[in-house]
C-alpha cells in the first residue's frame, strides 16, 4: 500500500475531531502515513482559508480532500487508490456524490485532461442520480471547448452503449462539442432502437449543422 503524507485541520470544541486525530495517529505509529501534520484552524485561519476548507475535521490525504469525519477503514482505502489509475475517477465520484460540485469543477480546471475522467460516471447507467446530475453539469459548461473536443473518441463508442441512457447522454455530448467529426456516431445514433436516443441524436445533429454551440473558456 502506497505510504502518504496527510494534513489534518482541527478546531477547539470539535467533536469529531480527537477521533480523527485518533486514528490518522495509529496510521502513523502502523507507517501507513509517513508524516501527520495538524493544524488548528483557530490558529491558523488563512490555512482554512487558502485551503476552502469549510468545516472541521478537514484532512488532506495525498492529492484527495476528505472533510468530515472518515473511518479507519474508508482511510486505507483511499490510500490504497493512490496507485490505482482510477483514483481520480474515484475521487471524482466521491465528490459528485457528496455534493461537492464546486470542488470537483475546481480539481477540474487545474489539469483539463481529468475531464475523461467523468467519462466512467457517464458509462454507468447504475450511478447515483446526483453523481450523474453533476457529471453532466460539469460536461455541459464545457459546450464547445477542447477539452470536451477531445472526448469525441471515448463519446462516440458510449454511444453504442447497451443501455440507452447512456447512449442518450453521449449523443447530447458529442452535439455539444461542436465538432464535425461528431457527425458519423449521431448519423448512426439516428436509426437507434430506443425513440428518446434517435430524439436526442437528431436534436444533436441540427444544433451541428446550425452551429450555435457557443465555446466556452477551456479547462
Amino acid at each position: 500500500m502506497p505510504i502518504a503524507d496527510a494534513l489534518l485541520l482541527i478546531a477547539p470544541g470539535c467533536p469529531h475531531c480527537p477521533a480523527m486525530l485518533e486514528t490518522l495517529g495509529r496510521m502513523v505509529k502502523a507507517g501507513d502515513l509517513a508524516e501527520l501534520r495538524v493544524v488548528n484552524i483557530a490558529a491558523r485561519p488563512e490555512l482554512a482559508a487558502q485551503l476552502r476548507a469549510r468545516s472541521v475535521p478537514w484532512l488532506k490525504l495525498g492529492p484527495f480532500e476528505l472533510p468530515g469525519v472518515r473511518s479507519h477503514a474508508e482511510l486505507k482505502e483511499w490510500l490504497a487508490r493512490l496507485s490505482s489509475p482510477a483514483a481520480m475517477a474515484d475521487y471524482l465520484h466521491l465528490l459528485l456524490r457528496e455534493g461537492r460540485l464546486d470542488d470537483a469543477q475546481g480539481l477540474l480546471q487545474l489539469r483539463s485532461a481529468r475531464l475523461a475522467d467523468l467519462l466512467p460516471i457517464l458509462a454507468n447507467p447504475e450511478a447515483a442520480m446526483n453523481v450523474r446530475l453533476g457529471a453532466n453539469a460539469i460536461l455541459e459548461s464545457q459546450a464547445g471547448s477542447a477539452a470536451l473536443a477531445a472526448l469525441l473518441p471515448q463519446l462516440a463508442e458510449l454511444a453504442r452503449h447497451a443501455d440507452a441512457r447512456v447512449r442518450a447522454d453521449a449523443c447530447y455530448f458529442l452535439g455539444l462539442s461542436a465538432q464535425p467529426e461528431a457527425v458519423p456516431p449521431l448519423a448512426a445514433a439516428l436509426g437507434d432502437a430506443d425513440a428518446e436516443v434517435r430524439e436526442i441524436a437528431a436534436e444533436a445533429l441540427a444544433q451541428l449543422q446550425r452551429g450555435v454551440s457557443e465555446p466556452s473558456p477551456p479547462l
